[in-house]
């Protein structure tokens, strides 16, 4: 393992495969934070400080490394609630309806911790979702994609049916934004823009 640059605070194999792309060497760390949404807290600082305190975290959990350590975090809202993995099927098919036949958003944060200073980035899309049927749910639901994903859908997988239109980053929805991402790993000398 003493070849690898960097450490990844993420169980998500999505973040796994999108990191590859990047051209790092990396090794998977758990960093298991408390996602609970402080009071009065805006999306985008809640998704903001999700990804700065997994980041942390994964630094301490790797024995505070001279490498960094990359943590990320993908937040859905809709009508300003922050919609994050459904509890169960039932709160899972509550999200789909909601998201039915209207846009919402998708945020993205990435930071990376080094020397225990953290640097941050945010990729913001937009995603309408087509009209759902009750059947075309209960089918999604009973797949179980929903069931571990943020807004209860995989834009990369089934889920990625529903969407009729995107504006945004598509990786950034899967979770973690792979231009954001490229672009803040370059200044820690990581990655193909690195070496460009």
């Amino acid at each position: 393992m003493t070849d690898i640059q960097l450490y990844l605070a993420s169980g998500s194999p999505r973040r796994r495969e999108l990191l590859a792309q990047l051209g790092v060497r990396f090794a998977v760390i758990r960093a298991d934070i408390d996602e609970t949404p402080l009071p009065d807290e805006t999306v985008e600082a809640y998704v903001l400080r999700l990804a700065r305190e997994k980041a942390l975290a994964g630094w301490r959990a790797a024995g505070e490394p001279a490498l960094p350590v990359l943590g990320a975090d993908t937040t859905v809202a809709h009508d300003g609630r922050i919609l994050g993995k459904p509890a169960d099927a039932a709160d899972a098919a509550a999200m789909l309806r909601d998201l039915s036949g209207s846009t919402h958003a998708v945020l993205t944060a990435v930071a990376v911790c080094a020397g225990g200073e953290v640097e941050v980035t945010l990729s913001a899309s937009s995603v309408r979702f087509m009209p759902l049927g009750e059947a075309q749910i209960a089918a999604y639901v009973a797949s179980g994609e929903p069931l571990d994903k943020a807004g209860a859908y995989g834009i990369q997988g089934w889920g990625g049916l529903f969407v009729s239109d995107l504006s945004g980053s598509f990786t950034g929805v899967m979770g973690l934004p792979v231009h954001e991402t490229a672009l803040l790993l370059a200044r820690y000398g990581l990655g193909h823009l690195a070496e460009a």
